[in-house]
């Protein structure tokens, strides 16, 4: 359905990363024992064995002796159904969440039961872990756990490991619909239109780019539109050098911050168009388009604005 010009605008936004870290020594024999099909736990000052094992005891704040094996059965603790799984969660038929404290263990390993209906899921159901058949030395080596009170798989391990030690990648996900404000519907349709557009408080008269909705110096709304130019000046900057997966812009390139002519803030955006290290403060540049809006901005070849002109604005 088409949205009336003066509704929010709405849009899925994702955003993702593979954060990969250091397991460290405690962690390491943790996941190297799941490719094996073994779960260890660790027994603190206390007494309390804690499954998965701490990396240093909460009472002491030493690291752990040995590490001792537990389960692999136990018993749920608590659990929530989840009737709709989503993508990159460990199954793909509905599911339980639970807490399941292990056979020999006194704290509770969170994990996906597999109980094939909510009806069979319940508090006090003992389970066991359904192995994965290619097994790396990640908690995704246990598949889910599953309800133990039935016939039992085969336990013959037909299945393989290939460890990376000492490392995990745990892909990051977020994937959520995004309302804009007012102001900045605002902005984004003036952007489509080719146009930078901003808004003007009726107190103090200082011009917001991207408009905010209000003003930040006296609270009140700023309802009058102001079309800036495509022109402004670089006020501050950074030289980016490092790279990362799935960057669009080679290394180095310039992240500035730019003051259009005409408004009372500065915003953020890349500088292309010249080499990095010809940008400098006061630099004169101009939007470039692009089908989604401002591609970058470039130098517009002007002299540089003079020091007064921005340094308020830095």
């Amino acid at each position: 359905m088409t949205q009336p010009a003066t509704a929010p605008l709405r849009a899925p936004l994702d955003i993702e990363f593979d954060y990969t870290r250091s397991l460290g020594p405690v962690l390491s024999q943790f996941m190297a024992a799941l490719a094996e099909r073994r779960i260890l736990g660790a027994r603190g000052a206390d007494g309390r064995v804690h499954a998965p094992p701490f990396e240093y005891d909460p009472v002491t704040a030493e690291p752990p002796g040995d590490l001792l094996p537990v389960g692999p059965e136990g018993t749920v603790l608590s659990w929530s159904w989840m009737p709709e799984p989503l993508a990159d969660q460990p199954l793909a038929v509905p599911f339980a969440w639970a807490l399941i404290r292990l056979d020999g263990a006194d704290t509770a390993l969170l994990h996906a039961v597999d109980a094939g209906s909510a009806a069979a899921m319940r508090t006090g159901l003992r389970v066991r872990p359904r192995w994965a058949a290619a097994r790396t030395g990640s908690i995704r080596d246990i598949a889910c756990f599953e309800p133990s009170d039935g016939v039992a798989d085969d336990d013959t391990d037909t299945g393989s490991a290939e460890v990376n030690p000492g490392m995990t990648i745990t892909p990051v996900r977020l994937h959520y619909m995004h309302t804009a404000s007012p102001g900045e519907s605002f902005y984004l349709r003036g952007l489509a239109e080719r146009r930078l557009l901003g808004q003007r408080c009726d107190v103090c008269g200082q011009v917001y780019v991207p408009p905010r909705g209000t003003c930040p110096a006296d609270g009140v709304p700023t309802r009058e539109e102001v079309e800036l130019s495509e022109s402004g000046t670089v006020t501050t900057f950074c030289i980016v050098n490092v790279g990362y997966p799935g960057q669009k812009v080679t290394p180095p390139y310039v992240a500035a911050q730019i003051l259009l002519d005409g408004a009372d803030i500065a915003f953020g955006h890349l500088v292309l168009g010249c080499d990095a290290s010809e940008v400098r403060m006061g630099m004169r540049v101009k939007a470039v388009w692009a089908d989604e809006g401002v591609s970058h901005f470039e130098p517009n070849g002007e002299p540089d604005a003079p020091y007064e002109s921005y340094e308020r604005f830095m």
